[in-house]
């Protein structure tokens, strides 16, 4: 089984489970994240198609397609940035 059709399989599967215990998808909110994927057919659920990602946020991490953490790395340098200016009035204050 490709992993396209494993990734078909389970989201369906996903969505009968789901609907077995009254909980809905929200095909709209949810988005697909294709890690290193080889194929490029889309994702669908119920007959629409999930939206792909090049990455997005999860657990406060940026996720992205290649796998790496560059993206990551620079959103948390750039927020520890802005922090240490704010407080650097306070630290030059006499």
């Amino acid at each position: 089984m490709t992993s396209y059709l494993f990734q078909v399989l389970v989201i369906n599967e996903l969505a009968a489970v789901s609907a077995s215990v009254g909980l809905n998808i929200h095909k709209r909110e949810n988005k697909v994240l294709k890690f290193k994927a080889e194929n490029n057919n889309p994702i669908t659920l119920d007959g629409e198609t999930l939206e792909d990602v090049e990455s997005f946020t999860y657990l406060g991490s940026i996720i992205d397609e290649q796998g790496g953490s560059d993206a990551d790395v620079k959103a948390r340098i750039g927020k520890a940035r802005t922090a240490f200016l704010q407080l650097k009035s306070i630290w030059n204050s006499k």
